[in-house]
């Protein structure tokens, strides 16, 4: 076979795969001007091609379709870092609205609040005055037991259990004066919570426009 003959064949050969793969929609190349104006080519879209327009190309090299500028990984960071945020606000407004129904559903009126504030503060109170009554009566049975502990003064050495039963009633003290200053320290907790429900009773009510037109 003559030697333009035998290269024509070969040419043939190596185009009919390719004639084929475009027929069939084939491998696609991906093509971009970088920003320093040099074209770049590859299977992905690649790394230089970010942030420019990109051209997709088939087997024969012939673009068949155009991409819009392809952002790039800080882009895209900041598009996920916003949809992560409108998110976050949605679930709060969320939550909000559920607060607001469950407020309305619980108080009629401005009087309502004040009762439950009341109720509040009674409950409080008598769980300081049944942590007053506990520190009374740890307090006289320390008492007794010092008073005990004086008889061995100088005399024989005082059973262990009465130590131990001293230790126990200054522990128990001091557990209890910690819950008094906890309960004391809920009434501030009880006013405020109280309070912003009642502004917030006003402000879904309308009372606060309405007092301002008087």
């Amino acid at each position: 076979m003559a030697p333009h003959l035998t290269m024509l064949a070969a040419a043939a050969l190596f185009a009919a795969p390719l004639a084929a793969l475009a027929q069939s929609g084939g491998p696609v190349t991906y093509r971009c001007t970088a920003k320093d104006g040099k074209r770049h080519y590859g299977s992905s879209i690649p790394r230089e091609c970010l942030g420019q327009p990109v051209e997709e190309l088939n087997a024969r090299g012939m673009v068949i379709k155009r991409l819009e500028t392809v952002g790039d990984e800080d882009a895209k960071a900041a598009k996920e870092a916003n949809l992560a945020k409108k998110k976050e606000l949605e679930a709060a407004s969320k939550e909000v609205s559920r607060r607001n129904r469950a407020l309305l559903a619980t108080y009629t009126s401005e009087s309502d609040i004040e009762e439950a504030r009341k109720r509040a503060l009674n409950e409080n109170e008598r769980a300081v005055s049944e942590v007053l009554a506990r520190i009374a009566g740890l307090k006289k049975e320390q008492a007794r037991l010092t008073k005990e502990l004086d008889f061995y003064t100088g005399k024989n050495k005082p059973p262990a259990k009465l130590n131990e039963e001293i230790k126990n009633a200054e522990i128990d003290i001091r557990a209890q004066e910690g819950l008094l200053d906890a309960k004391k320290k809920e009434v501030e907790g009880i006013n405020a919570r109280y309070n912003e429900d009642r502004h917030r009773y006003r402000e879904l009510t309308g009372a606060d426009k309405k007092d301002k037109k008087k």
